[in-house]
């Protein structure tokens, strides 16, 4: 089998096989095919797109490239979920502890944010002595017997994957769906879940802009999982404004547990609820979503859910009063009140440029070097549709750094206020099963 002839097979828009695929991932993991022959497929797979079948070989192609998790020893279906990502994005802090505490176990893998602000590993190590390296023995008995555990990628999980998530981010290929479905389910279908629930993130803070391009993601990340044997299904959510209020490390674990106590911004509960229904359908635990929602209201209602959480972090080394007194998060040295230049309605809040202000201000990385300031980051005082007037407090600055016009000016520039009254954008955009 050569490798030129797979490039000229996908130019010329035919199907690959399941060997050509295997063929070609495994040569270039171990590192027999060049840079120049992969660029050269990648660029005929973004022109020509893949079947199915492709799709779902690749996926599996680049699963068998490294480890794979066990978690055949944990209890349960074991149900994961993903977000494509976004701007004050805190879902799996509070969703993971609600599916818990509703009995359906959640082995999270996580990673590192890249952007605007920390990834969840990154918002977790707000709470002090809190650590995600724990033994495989470790995890399996940590979910075993609180239904909830969140640790570090594995070093070798999907090593195809990572090679060529590098080579399609300077090649301009990644943006292709087939490319971008596969690299994401591999890395769920190589952490052991038997079911997924994806988070597919569209509009100005989403890396798919449009609801066509985001739905497209959505059908085809569905499709492979289902194909591959995990029960697979994909909520698309809104990110044309940032998720809740906060956006900022230990601002957003503030949010999540005051979410876990009932008193969590609107947006935010309704997508734990709407994730949270479909992870314990699929886990077993309900049949209808109507009857799932209950459940999560009630472990809510009740302080099972937040308990869970409490007894998460104890468990993996962290300050457990952290919950019931969150003044023990690290706080930044300055508050700055934004204050509004005009009275209206807020019309629009460009979701991407206010994670990048909270970003310059240390919230996030700008490369993969970059230390993150836990304790700084933006806090909304208002959403799309609420009404303002002159001088009310538009945004709070949290910042350990006082020269910050930057930040301000950014701000302004994308929270536009217009006179006639703006309606809230609709959180759930669509419900993809197969």
């Amino acid at each position: 089998m050569r490798m030129v002839d797979i490039i000229e097979k996908k130019r010329n828009g035919e199907e690959l096989t399941q060997e050509e695929i295997s063929f070609f991932v495994q040569g270039y993991t171990n590192g027999e095919i060049p840079d120049y022959q992969v660029s050269a497929l990648m660029m005929a797979i973004y022109f020509n797109d893949m079947t199915e079948r492709e799709r779902a070989d690749l996926t599996m192609a680049m699963v068998h490239s490294g480890d794979q998790i066990d978690l055949t020893q944990i209890e349960g279906i074991k149900v994961d979920k993903h977000s494509t990502g976004g701007v004050g994005d805190t879902t799996t802090l509070s969703l993971a502890a609600m599916v818990a505490a509703c009995g359906v176990p959640v082995a999270k893998m996580s990673g590192r944010g890249l952007g605007h602000t920390g990834g969840t590993i990154d918002k977790l190590e707000a709470i002090e002595g809190f650590h995600v390296e724990l033994s495989n023995d470790q995890f399996v008995k940590q979910v075993n017997d609180i239904k909830m555990a969140v640790i570090g990628q594995s070093g070798n999980l999907t090593p195809a994957d990572k090679k060529l998530y590098a080579l399609r981010d300077v090649t301009g290929t990644v943006s292709s769906i087939p490319l971008i479905a596969s690299s994401i389910m591999s890395k769920k279908i190589a952490a052991g879940a038997d079911a997924i629930v994806l988070d597919v993130k569209t509009g100005d803070g989403a890396f798919m802009k449009t609801l066509e391009d985001s739905e497209a993601l959505a059908r085809a990340m569905v499709k492979i999982g289902n194909n591959v044997g995990r029960k697979t299904m994909a909520i698309i959510s809104d990110m044309s404004q940032p998720l809740g209020y906060a956006i900022g490390n230990a601002l957003e674990v503030k949010e999540a547990i005051d979410t876990l106590k009932g008193q969590g911004p609107k947006d935010l509960e309704e997508l734990c609820y709407t994730l949270g229904s479909q992870m314990i359908v699929l886990g077993g635990k309900a049949n209808t979503l109507e009857e799932a929602k209950r459940m999560l209201e009630e472990a809510v209602a009740n302080g099972k859910a937040l308990e869970v959480f409490k007894k998460f972090i104890e468990a993996q080394g962290g300050d457990p009063t952290v919950v019931d007194d969150p003044t023990r998060l690290p706080q930044a040295k300055y508050k700055i009140e934004v204050a509004s230049k005009h009275s209206g309605y807020i019309s629009k809040m460009e979701a991407d440029d206010i994670g990048i202000a909270a970003m310059l201000l240390g919230a996030g990385r700008a490369t993969k070097e970059s230390t993150i300031d836990l304790s700084v980051g933006l806090v909304l005082q208002k959403k799309v549709g609420d009404a303002i007037d002159i001088g009310e407090t538009l945004v709070t600055i949290h910042t350990n750094n006082l020269d910050i016009e930057n930040v301000i000016q950014k701000i302004y520039a994308h929270i536009e206020i217009s006179e006639d009254k703006v309606e809230a954008p609709q959180l759930i955009k669509g419900i993809i099963t197969e």
